[in-house]
């Protein structure tokens, strides 16, 4: 089936996935009919929104300070947290860090080397791929600064788990050229 520009960006728009002002154009225009937005419309929308963000990620590398760009997106990753609801899937290790090491290892795949003389933690997530779900996953797309929003992730899931706060730091990346993505975390007093 082919979709014209002006359809796909109707649906869009009429789904609430429309990041820009054209929802309130084309509805006014049209009028709300409530019409079903198929699959393949939903996915060429998703992909829409993937690439454009891995586009502005790629650009934000290239016009803005490191350290802000750390700041704003470290801030965003809650949104991610919260949309997996992990306050309730952590509520199990609170206070108890070995278990939650020996569930990331178990369940996730996750290599953890723990330093608790330090309180340093380096986390492998053992990949060979950006789990990101907001990064394009196409090779040779830059959206490493997509990774300090995976700081700020692992900042509060460790920090939660711990009950004390923690810094992260993405040490190696996939979105980096690396082999996998790793965080060295460190707990503070």
């Amino acid at each position: 089936m082919s979709t014209s520009r002006k359809d796909f960006i109707k649906k869009l728009c009429v789904s609430g996935t429309c990041l820009c002002g054209f929802s309130s154009i084309m509805l006014t225009a049209k009028g709300n009919d409530n019409t079903n937005t198929e699959t393949t419309s939903q996915n060429e929308g998703n992909q829409l929104i993937q690439e454009w963000i891995s586009n502005v990620l790629s650009n934000l590398d290239i016009e803005i300070d490191k350290e802000l760009i750390r700041g704003v997106l470290k801030k965003s990753s809650i949104v991610h947290y919260n949309n997996l609801k992990m306050d309730e899937m952590l509520s199990n290790y609170i206070g108890d860090l070995d278990k939650f090491i020996n569930f990331i290892e178990d369940k996730w795949n996750w290599k953890i080397d723990y330093n608790k003389t330090t309180k340093t933690l380096i986390a492998d997530e053992n990949k060979n791929h950006c789990v990101c779900p907001i990064s394009n996953h196409e090779k040779g797309i830059n959206s490493s600064a997509m990774c300090f929003c995976s700081e700020g992730f692992a900042e509060k899931m460790f920090s939660t788990v711990a009950g004390i706060p923690a810094s992260a730091e993405v040490i190696s990346s996939i979105r980096r050229g690396d082999d996998s993505c790793k965080y060295k975390i460190k707990f503070q007093d």
